[in-house]
């Protein structure tokens, strides 16, 4: 099982999305089960979750784990294909970000569209190189930092940028025969704090 899988079917994103099937598939991510098993965990009957676990078969969303002899019936167990998903923007292709088509550093829209694009990329790569067998070089720096005022901020913004460019200049071989491009995404924004529950 995947850790984390990208769906750009619009097809699979719409089956993933229903609630039932969500369900079933965050049921499977914790392990394989037979329809059976679901059925009361979910609160349907078998028929209707095998219905909806064949739905999710047909876009890869879930897959056999084996099978086990049950009296004269033999149970299918399925098992989810990743523990997580996410849905790529290529899944509403006709509506997707373009953060080419209005840039601006400051505005949350386009670092949202910065975002997009980041899924859209990366999933399609991992999709390319699961087909190819091939590993892919990647690397993410995750972090947070508390700024004592906005004048700190955007301080710490112009540094940012002002090293990140020089790195550019620096490694930049644009006609380097052989050469690999890379997209360079930084972002800083607001940390969302997680919700509190009163008891």
């Amino acid at each position: 099982m995947l850790d984390v899988t990208v769906i750009e079917d619009a097809e699979a994103a719409a089956v993933s999305l229903d609630p039932i099937r969500a369900r079933l598939l965050a049921e499977l991510a914790a392990g394989p089960a037979s329809a059976a098993m679901l059925a009361g965990k979910v609160g349907l009957p078998r028929q209707k979750v095998n219905y909806h676990l064949k739905a999710l078969e047909r876009h890869g969303l879930v897959e056999l784990a084996g099978e086990r002899r049950k009296g004269n019936v033999t149970e299918r167990l399925m098992r989810a294909t990743a523990a997580s998903y996410v849905i790529s923007p290529l899944a509403l292709a006709a509506v997707q970000p373009d953060p080419d088509r209005f840039r601006d550093q400051l505005s949350a829209r386009w670092l949202l569209a910065v975002g997009a694009r980041l899924v859209r990329d990366v999933g399609t790569l991992i999709t390319g190189a699961a087909k190819a067998r091939k590993r892919l070089a990647t690397y993410a720096l995750d972090g947070e930092v508390r700024f004592a005022s906005a004048a700190d901020r955007a301080a710490f913004v112009e540094e940012l940028t002002a090293g990140v460019s020089a790195l550019i200049r620096k490694y930049d071989a644009p006609d380097a025969e052989g050469g690999r491009d890379h997209r360079i995404v930084v972002a800083v924004h607001p940390t969302v704090k997680p919700e509190t529950h009163e008891s």
